[in-house]
Formats: structure tokens, C-alpha cells, sequence
């Protein structure tokens, strides 16, 4: 299963900041459940408590309330970068010259090894392992530019990923990196202004979806108002993988309904690569949508055939098979007498590894399926993300040295199609996007220092409420 890195929220302007925070992180948990985090700015100073666990369970009992304050920004993490623990735990928060800062990072960089080293042999002294802390470091070494200058100086810099909610005592900013890669909202509730990294969380809050921030842009809120300032070179590369897996389907990125988006992908795929079969059925949640598009421009009968566990939580790599393969039933169970005897379709978002795959057909198998058909509403994953998704190293990624046939052999199926990468982008009607993993080209050239390194160390149990 692939992972993400976090999720980022932003709100400026009501007495309810910390609650209402914690009820969009709760609306982004799928982003990342490893910590969660909230700070908060009562125009003196700013507040803060995280820890790992989920939302639900790090604000537990009465800790919100000891939150007090008109503007605060959250955060979800899954970590990519500097490993879990909470001492990385967000939103960082720091006192510098001009004042207090928290700030709220989604995504990765690619040269964060150049920029440490360059702050370390400079002075700096660095808290944790992730590259957020770079921010701070480089925004506090620049506040004679002023904050916005600052940040613009950053954006001139840093390479890779970044959406970010940015707060001070007495504003909330929102920035995101010049290539568009990670994705951030621009909302209103009431009197109110958000920010967040889907729109979802805005539904569930009961706030109006304004605009996306552009890449490259820098929204500032102060006293109530908006001022945006764009970075002179930016373009659109967002991550492609959002529509097809990450995102919620009730969100809206990039103008587009990621539920409608991933119906699109499913009927492209069924042009592509049709299949003579009795049913139609989905791998939850993701590969659900996609089926139902299948499912229409083919005429197979969409079926229900695979249900998902809600409470199953963090599944974990285990040293033997069967123990394995009951970590595969912990989240995926089979309706035997909906596919007993029956030829399958079955539509899945994506193959990484091909690990799960192999255990989840002969599962199906297992339950009496007499065909399965595999069709996968994404293209081949050939290569690493280096922009904060946990996509594996290419020695691990079953596509970059199989062919389909040889997949299709591995993972134990009757027939394997994928979408091809014209489809999938014709299908996303739209702006430009990242698609490294499925082409090995990326919006920018990756050092060779930044393939993903998980720096593992005991973990500092450090909180506090004030800075």
C-alpha cells in the first residue's frame, strides 16, 4: 500500500481556531496517521500540542481547550523524510527576531542534504530529522526581506515539494513550491479564511471552497484580508497520484472531482483493455470508483465483492506467509457466494510491489472464482517518488523489470491490462501534471542524495503548550 505524507489545515479569524482545526484534520487522516498536531496564535504568542497516534487520539480528554486562540494551523504526518517519533511531529514551532512561527509542512525535498549542510556549517543547530526544520532555519537566517520575501528567497532555493501553512502571531500564510506538485486550498467560513490541502476538510466544516493557491503563490491573511504574491517562474506539475488514489473522492483538486476523475480513468481503462467476463468488481476504497466507470462502458454487470474492514487500523510486515496473508484478510475480506463460479473483472488503482495482489487473487481464487482478470486503472509503476509519497525504490517496483505478461504471471491472473499514460492523462482533463512514477521523467532534475532514507532513532517524548 502506498502512503502519503501528510496533510496541512489553516484557519484565521474565529475564537473556535483549535477546534475547527481539529475537525479538518480529522477529515484529512487518510493523508497520514503516524502523529497529528495543532498550533495556535492568540496575537502574543502561539500554542501547541502533537503526538503521535491519530487525531482522534492525541486530542483526547480535554486538550483542545487548553488551545486558546483566533488562528491556528494542523497537521497529519506520514512520515517520508527524518523518520516517525514525536520530536518530528508538526506543526514545528520555534521563537525567533521577529517573533514566533509555527509552520506545517506537506511533501518533500530533494536537495534537503545540500541545505543541511550548508545551514550546519553555518551554525545551525537542528532539532529534528525532517526537512520542514529547513524552513525555519532559512525563513529566520532571511527575516531582513521581511516574511514574504523571506519565503520567496526560499522558493529560490529549496527543489521539491511543499505546500505550507505558515503561522505567526498575527497571520496565517499559505505558499506552495513553484512546480504545483502537492496540492492546497484557499477557503471561507463566515467571517473566516482556511487553508487547507483538500477541500473535503472545508465540507466538513461547513466552509466555501474559494480557489486553489497557484504554484509558486503566497497567500497572506491579515486582520481579515487576502494578499497573494507569486513567485516569478512556477508551473503546473500536480502529483498525479492524488486523483488516483490519494485524495478522498469528495475532494476537488485542481478544479477537477477526484471521484469523477477516477469513474474517467475506469472507463478509459475499459477501452483500453476490455475483458469477457461476468462481473465487475472493485478493490476498496480507491479502485471501487474506477470499477463503476469500468463497469459502464463495458456492459459487465458492476458487482460488490470484496469488503473492506473499517477498524482494521495499521497493518505491519510479518516474517512469515500465512501471518501475511492474514494481514491481507485483516482489510480485505471475499463475498464467496457473490463471486463463487463467476468470471472476474477485477479493478484495482495501482500494482507497486505485487505482493498484495498476489495474495488478494488467490484469495478470490481461494473463494471459487473461475476467471480473474486483473485491470489496473493506472499505468505500470516504473520509478520512485522523491515529492512525499512512499512509492519504494525501483529494485522493489514489481514493473520496472517485469513485463505485463511476467506480472501477470507473478501475481497468479488470467489477463492483466493497465491504463497507458496518454489515457490516463487524457483522461484528467486539466493542467499539467507530475507523472515520474509511471516515466522515470520528473519536473526537475533528483540528486542523486535524495532517494528516500528513513533515519530511524528512539523516539524524544517532548510536548509542550507554549514554545
Amino acid at each position: 500500500m502506498l502512503k502519503e505524507a501528510c496533510g496541512v489545515f489553516g484557519i484565521a479569524g474565529t475564537p473556535d481556531a483549535s477546534r475547527l482545526t481539529y475537525y479538518a484534520l480529522n477529515a484529512l487522516q487518510h493523508r497520514g496517521q503516524e502523529s497529528a498536531g495543532i498550533a495556535v496564535s492568540d496575537g502574543e504568542t502561539i500554542g501547541f500540542y502533537k503526538d503521535e497516534g491519530l487525531a482522534s487520539e492525541v486530542f483526547k480528554g480535554g486538550v483542545i481547550d487548553t488551545l486558546k486562540g483566533t488562528m491556528a494551523i494542523g497537521h497529519v504526518r506520514y512520515s517520508t523524510a527524518g523518520g516517525s517519533g514525536v520530536i518530528n511531529a508538526q506543526p514545528l514551532v520555534v521563537r525567533y527576531r521577529e517573533g514566533y512561527m509555527g509552520l506545517a509542512h506537506n511533501g518533500n525535498l530533494v536537495n534537503s542534504e545540500e541545505i543541511k549542510d550548508y545551514l550546519e556549517d553555518n551554525g545551525s543547530i537542528l532539532q529534528t530529522t525532517t526537512d520542514s526544520e529547513l524552513f525555519l532555519h532559512l525563513l529566520a537566517r532571511y527575516h531582513d526581506d521581511g516574511l514574504v520575501g523571506a519565503i520567496m528567497r526560499c522558493m529560490g532555493e529549496v527543489k521539491g515539494s511543499y505546500s505550507i501553512t505558515l503561522l505567526t502571531q498575527d497571520r496565517l500564510i499559505g505558499f506552495r513550491d513553484p512546480w504545483g506538485l502537492r496540492p492546497l486550498s484557499l477557503g471561507r467560513l463566515g467571517d473566516s479564511l482556511c487553508i487547507v490541502s483538500e477541500t473535503v476538510a472545508f465540507d466538513i466544516i461547513g466552509a466555501e471552497y474559494i480557489r486553489d493557491i497557484e504554484p509558486g503563490e503566497i497567500v497572506v491573511i491579515e486582520n481579515g484580508d487576502i494578499k497573494s504574491y507569486r513567485y516569478m517562474e512556477s508551473s503546473n506539475n500536480l502529483c498525479i497520484f492524488e486523483y488516483i488514489y490519494f485524495a478522498r473522492p469528495d475532494s476537488v483538486l485542481g478544479g477537477l472531482n477526484v471521484y469523477e476523475a477516477r469513474k474517467e480513468l475506469g472507463r478509459t481503462l475499459a477501452k483500453e483493455c476490455p475483458a469477457d467476463a461476468d462481473m465487475v468488481i472493485g478493490v476498496p476504497d480507491s479502485g471501487t470508483f474506477a470499477a463503476i466507470g469500468f463497469a459502464e462502458v463495458s456492459g459487465i454487470p458492476l458487482g460488490e465483492g470484496l469488503i473492506k474492514s473499517r477498524y482494521a487500523g495499521r497493518t505491519f510486515i510479518e516474517p512469515e506467509q500465512k501471518l501475511r496473508e492474514i494481514g491481507v484478510r485483516l482489510k480485505l475480506n471475499v463475498l464467496k457466494e457473490r463471486i463463487r463460479g463467476k468470471r472476474l473483472v477485477v479493478v484495482d488503482d495501482s500494482i507497486v510491489r505485487g505482493n498484495t495482489s498476489r495474495r488478494l487473487v488467490k484469495m478470490i481464487r481461494d473463494a471459487g472464482a473461475k476467471e480473474v482478470h486483473m485491470r489496473v486503472a493506472a499505468p505500470p509503476v516504473i520509478s520512485p517518488c522523491y515529492f512525499g509519497i512512499d512509492i519504494p525504490t525501483k529494485e522493489e517496483l514489481v514493473a520496472s523489470y517485469s513485463t505485463v505478461d511476467e506480472i501477470k504471471q507473478t501475481i497468479g491472473v488470467d489477463s492483466l491490462g493497465y491504463l497507458s499514460v496518454n489515457g490516463m492523462i487524457r483522461s484528467l482533463k486539466g493542467h499539467g501534471y507530475c507523472t515520474g512514477c509511471f516515466t522515470g521523467k520528473y519536473p526537475m532534475e533528483i540528486p542523486e542524495v535524495a532517494r528516500p532514507t528513513y533515519i530511524k532513532r528512539p523516539p524524544l517524548r517532548m510536548n509542550g503548550l507554549h514554545v
